[in-house]
């Protein structure tokens, strides 16, 4: 089936979305000046408004390298050139040449924005904000005071907790987590999130894949879901609430969810995006529809301070020059490496999207284009219907006897991380170097030891960034890690 079939037509023909308009007529229209709610004044400067995605006629690779990256005109300077300034001279008051304050606008920034913008897929517009963190408390507040969110359940420690003691307390907001992994026509997760919505419900947030038991949600059906229960030009049109998909783990690379009705998409830029464990950064990006949104978000950007420095902006646009490569080779190990660890008798399960029988055919339908072309053209795509999709694996290890305690599981997997050689024990993902973690007891530890258990983040569960190193001295880590504890 071709992406053309997956999706409504009205979606395709979003995919070449530059030259949509901003005063198009949007099932969301009513929403965007619901949330924006006023002119927002931000102190920016106007070369974002040259800064647009262009018409997306070259390839992934091809706009990695080259949007954003134009030679400059003074010098010819095939790389742009660090602009460490933190002000700019005038020609006379108010009169420059596009920048004026570094908080509020920076060539590196600019020029990262539109490299990001460009990459994810149905993006017209960027934000780039100084960590992860710092976007997902710029996208909460912009909802304003007194929201309601709905968030899958399975979700990044750093958002529930933001969103759970942070922004129920400065902005009264409240949350309903709920389990969207199965949100088909007439199934239990539909029914829960319809009951769950309320008038005050502004923002769903998704992850997908989640973190990190890796569950994939159909964000074309929610967007549809949602288009039911709030029809266009219906009297309720105006209280259907945005969808922000958080797409680190999948990367722009392999999932494109603005092409399939989200609203926003989020990316810590920590991890995929830049790809080499040395920045720490975080962006929104948004459609062209959604530029009242979008003005909102910046001009929150400012007024909090909350931006990147030039050189991280400067290193994170050159990871994304090779996010093509690096993805392609994190897919293909850690489908061979999960496909490898189905096979050990001390591994109880295995997670990943692309092998497991009741996530691959979600994630093959929320694949982008560009990953599904290459999949497809490699032939890739196995006997069993098994594809790569993205670098992240999770597994539950084995007891070390039927009766063992918790403390004795935790145990055995600590042992476990700490016997792999070429596995760094450490948080984060999505560097080219393989990492591994137990989400219990590090990146999930905010969440309450009761919610984790619900959730299947267990002592036994092993998250893995799968790298980029060879496969075979991956595999050979990981088997003599779990000979070392389990004979």
């Amino acid at each position: 089936m071709t992406f053309a079939q997956d999706l409504p037509s009205s979606r395709v023909r979003g995919y070449s979305n530059a030259s949509r308009q901003t005063n198009s007529t949007s099932q969301h229209a009513n929403t965007v000046a619901r949330v924006n709610g006023h002119t927002t004044g931000a102190h920016t400067n106007n070369l974002h408004k040259l800064y647009k995605a262009p018409h997306l006629v070259d390839g992934f690779g091809t706009k990695a390298i080259h949007v954003g990256s134009e030679p400059n005109p003074v010098t010819g300077a095939v790389i742009p050139p660090i602009s460490l300034s933190t002000t700019y001279a005038q020609d006379g008051v108010g009169n420059h040449k596009g920048y004026e304050y570094s908080r509020s606008g920076n060539p590196n920034r600019n020029a990262f924005e539109k490299t990001i913008a460009a990459l994810e897929g149905g993006g017209s517009d960027a934000i780039a904000f100084a960590s992860g963190v710092a976007t997902i408390a710029i996208a909460i507040q912009s909802l304003g005071p007194g929201a309601h969110v709905i968030s899958v359940n399975d979700v990044y420690g750093g958002t529930f907790r933001y969103i759970t003691r942070v922004a129920s307390m400065t902005q009264g907001v409240e949350a309903t987590f709920l389990d969207l992994g199965d949100i088909s026509a007439g199934s239990e997760g539909e029914h829960n999130l319809i009951q769950a919505l309320r008038p005050n419900t502004k923002l769903i947030w998704l992850e997908s894949p989640t973190n990190p038991t890796l569950r994939v949600i159909d964000i074309a059906r929610l967007s549809q879901l949602l288009d039911q229960q709030f029809p266009p030009h219906s009297p309720n049109a105006s209280l259907r609430p945005l969808i922000l998909v958080d797409n680190t783990f999948a990367s722009p690379f392999f999932s494109s969810p603005l092409l399939l009705g989200a609203d926003i998409v989020l990316h810590s830029l920590t991890k995929y995006v830049n790809g080499h464990s040395d920045v720490v950064m975080g962006a929104l990006i948004l459609p062209a529809r959604h530029a009242a949104i979008t003005e909102r978000l910046r001009f929150l950007q400012n007024a909090s301070g909350a931006v990147p420095s030039a050189y991280d902006c400067w290193l994170a646009q050159r990871g994304a020059k090779t996010l093509h490569v690096r993805m392609k080779q994190h897919g293909v190990n850690a489908l061979r490496i999960a496909r490898a660890l189905q096979q050990e008798p001390d591994v109880e399960e295995v997670l990943y999207p692309g092998l497991s029988k009741d996530r691959s055919a979600t994630a093959w339908k929320n694949l982008s284009p560009h990953a599904r072309k290459w999949i497809e053209t490699e032939k890739l795509l196995g006997d069993d219907g098994a594809f790569p999709f993205s670098g992240m694996i999770s597994f539950q290890l084995r007891k070390p006897s039927p009766n063992a305690s918790y403390d004795e599981h935790a145990a055995l997997s600590s042992q476990f991380l700490k016997n792999l050689r070429l596995f760094t024990l450490a948080e984060s993902l999505g560097g080219v170097e393989s990492l591994a973690e137990a989400p219990a007891r590090m990146t999930h530890a905010g969440i309450p030891a009761h919610k984790r258990e619900i959730l299947g983040i267990g002592e036994g569960l092993i998250r893995l960034s799968i790298g980029i190193e060879d496969a075979d001295d991956l595999l050979d880590d990981l088997r003599d890690g779990l000979q070392s504890v389990y004979n």
